[in-house]
């Protein structure tokens, strides 16, 4: 295989939520009530022909309505990685969640890769329903509709490659076209498995999360999460503090913001 085609892969933290309880995490909870905090990451696949980024996070005016923490913008977490977000050609959206589809605008050059079930999703009936519609924000969905007019949405329906050794995967469970990424790194094929595993214990333990359209497709997940990557060990989730504990955080001014996934995790704490 060609460097060229090897991928170094990166999670940039860029808002956090502290006060939350394991309530919020995992349906029947075995300690409800016990403190478990959230990170919130965007990723990028940068190999030596291309860039691609995965999800844009939210801004500070976003962050505020919804009671979250943000650290720095997308295009900052980015920019402190030598990624200019005005010059990505390519962005893959696993959802469109508020804090994975916001700072559409930040990528005026962009291509944004999604899963057609998803845009169906978030446009239709579903979302006469509060519960359902209230993980979206609107003029995130808007935005990508105004995209897809523009010529600049790429739809996929299920496995797809979006580049050499980068590829979606339709998940669903979370929502109604989520989809995870599987890059190759040279530690071999890296799943970044974004809200189709929120934390490790969701695969791990098969532990569902609260929000969730289809329980069935979820825990199906859990499992094609696994098949997909080298091992079960090369699965990152998309949301857990732990990912900051097991990858090696860059030095210098990317310290606590970039972590490397194209490397070995360390041992779990403990």
């Amino acid at each position: 295989m060609a460097e060229s085609d090897i991928y170094e892969v990166f999670a940039l933290r860029y808002a956090e939520l502290i006060e939350r309880t394991r309530r919020e995490s995992f349906i029947f909870a075995d300690d409800h009530a016990a403190p478990h905090p959230i990170d919130y990451y965007i990723w990028v696949a940068r190999s030596p022909n291309r860039t691609l980024v995965i999800d844009t996070g939210f801004d500070s005016e976003e962050g505020a309505r919804r009671g979250r923490t943000l650290l720095r913008t997308p295009a900052e977490a980015l920019a402190q990685l030598g990624v200019k977000a005005q010059d990505v050609s390519d962005v893959v959206i696993t959802h469109m969640h508020y804090d994975h589809a916001g700072t559409l605008g930040d990528f005026p050059a962009a291509r944004f890769h999604l899963q057609a079930a998803e845009m169906a999703y978030a446009t239709g009936p579903c979302m006469c329903h509060g519960d359902l519609r209230h993980p979206f924000t609107a003029a995130h969905v808007c935005e990508m509709v105004r995209k897809v007019y523009s010529g600049r949405v790429v739809f996929y329906d299920g496995d797809a490659e979006v580049a050499p050794n980068l590829s979606v995967h339709k998940i669903g469970g979370h929502t109604g076209g989520l989809q995870c990424v599987r890059v190759l790194t040279r530690r071999g094929w890296v799943v970044l498995a974004s809200d189709a595993a929120h934390f490790y214990e969701n695969f791990q333990k098969q532990k569902l999360f609260p929000i969730v359209l289809d329980a069935q497709a979820m825990i199906r997940g859990f499992a094609r999460l696994q098949e997909l990557a080298e091992t079960p060990a090369h699965v990152v989730p998309g949301h857990d503090p732990l990912v900051r504990a097991l990858y090696p955080a860059e030095i210098g001014p990317l310290a606590g913001i970039a972590h490397r996934l194209d490397v070995a995790p360390r041992p779990v704490p403990g």
